[in-house]
């Protein structure tokens, strides 16, 4: 990564705002800002970069919503320079941070850490400050102090916001303030000790598994306070169909909810634990559910009632991970495979076209959060991810950026990535 303030794109196909990906188009970056598109724009002497885009289709930067980078606390898993090379290499230029760190974010003082420690990277990072004090559940942390600070929703993710009065009070602070709660839907009671989707499955393996309904539950519960308190509840890694349908009724009643998706929870089933021999790369929460979860996950992508692909990120230490399944912490890494996970399950199987397929990556998460959605126009900040959608590649253990390895899609052929991003001054070349 090195300062780029000037750069000239050549043979790009722009996608997003007046642009489909049909038309091939220069873009002259200047000072950071988008000066001129044009054709066969000629290189400027001495101080412009020159890169040639020929095939490659240019977008807003991508944003994903929902990433754990571990710091402070937790920095033997990840830390922000690293969680922030490997949304780079995913084609994301900014990320928000969960707030189940150690400290957590549940103060202003963490929140402007935070931002600080990420203000000279190509990747912009906000933080989710906490919805309860230590994210114990007992008392409301201080919503509008940390708004100052910079932080841009509200969550205790890693445990649900169990305490009803509780989640009623934040939905009405976190309304005033125009931001929403983000809850990790569970139902504690109904879920523990749950290592994997209860099911056909986990009755086949002798393991005690997690109903849908310990999410379903929770999600009802919101849902209905959403109702009561005009707020606004975001639910998090959605992953059952019931969830789907739930939040797809709130919206027809006009609810203030929305929701996202991991790209594991609309590709991957139950099925691969027993497949993968109990490997712990496929343990995460929620778990992955069944077939039929898998297909309304997509049927809720195609119709609207999903708003937002995020990978929920979770870095986690080899030993860690290296232990017997039931032992093993849930979570994997998903940034550096999102899009190519998407582009076969969504745009290859023609359940989105590729400008709705990059509003779930782009538009979608910013709206939700409240944050300014970047355009490729003349005159504007340049935020950009360059990408394709048919170059097969390797997801190697050299190329991931990560500091940890926790991923089942090691060692597999993918399509389609990230050749680079621009932000911040900034030009992220992806090497593989």
């Amino acid at each position: 990564m090195s300062y780029t303030p000037n750069l000239l794109l050549q043979n790009v196909r722009p996608v997003g705002g007046d642009f489909d990906g049909s038309e091939t188009v220069d873009i002259r970056i200047e000072d950071g800002t988008i000066s001129k598109i044009g054709d066969a724009l000629n290189p400027q002497k001495d101080n412009e970069t020159i890169f040639d885009a020929s095939g490659s289709y240019l977008s807003g930067g991508w944003m994903d919503m929902h990433v754990h980078l571990r710091e402070p606390g937790y920095e033997h898993k990840e830390t922000i320079e690293t969680g922030c090379a490997a949304a780079a290499f995913g084609g994301f230029t900014e990320v928000a941070c969960m707030p189940n760190t150690n400290p957590p974010i549940h103060t202003r003082d963490v929140v402007e850490f935070i931002k600080k420690n990420s203000e000279k990277l190509a990747v912009d990072v906000h933080p989710i400050g906490c919805v309860s004090k230590e994210r114990e559940g007992k008392s409301i942390a201080e919503m509008g102090d940390m708004k100052a600070g910079g932080a841009v929703a509200f969550s205790d993710d890693g445990d649900p916001v169990y305490n009803s009065q509780l989640m009623r009070v934040a939905l009405e602070y976190s309304s005033m303030l125009e931001m929403p709660i983000i809850n990790h839907e569970e139902d504690l009671k109904l879920s523990r000790p749950g290592h994997m989707h209860e099911g056909k499955v986990s009755a086949r393996l002798g393991i005690d598994g997690t109903p849908g309904i310990a999410e379903e539950t929770m999600i009802a519960r919101d849902i209905l306070l959403a109702e009561f308190t005009g707020g606004h509840i975001h639910v998090a890694h959605i992953s059952t169909a019931k969830a789907v349908d739930l939040v797809r009724q709130a919206k027809a009643d006009g609810i203030n909810v929305t929701t996202e998706v991991c790209p594991h929870h609309f590709d991957l089933t139950d099925e691969e634990i027993e497949r993968r021999d109990f490997d712990t790369n496929v343990k995460m929460h929620p778990p992955l559910r069944t077939q039929e979860d898998v297909d309304a996950m997509i049927e809720g992508l195609a119709d609207g009632t999903i708003d937002a692909i995020c990978t929920d990120h979770a870095p986690h230490a080899i030993e860690e991970k290296e232990v017997e399944f039931i032992y093993a912490p849930n979570g994997i890494i998903g940034l550096e495979t999102a899009w190519a996970i998407s582009v076969k399950r969504l745009l290859d199987s023609d359940v989105l076209d590729l400008q709705t397929l990059l509003a779930k990556f782009v538009e979608k998460p910013r709206e939700i959060l409240n944050l300014e959605i970047p355009i490729i126009q003349e005159g504007t900040e340049a935020n950009l991810t360059l990408f394709n959608v048919d170059e097969e590649w390797v997801f190697a253990e050299s190329t991931v950026q990560s500091k940890s390895k926790n991923s089942p899609y090691l060692g597999e052929t993918l399509k389609g990535r990230a050749e680079a991003i621009y932000n911040n001054g900034r030009f992220v070349i992806n090497e593989i």
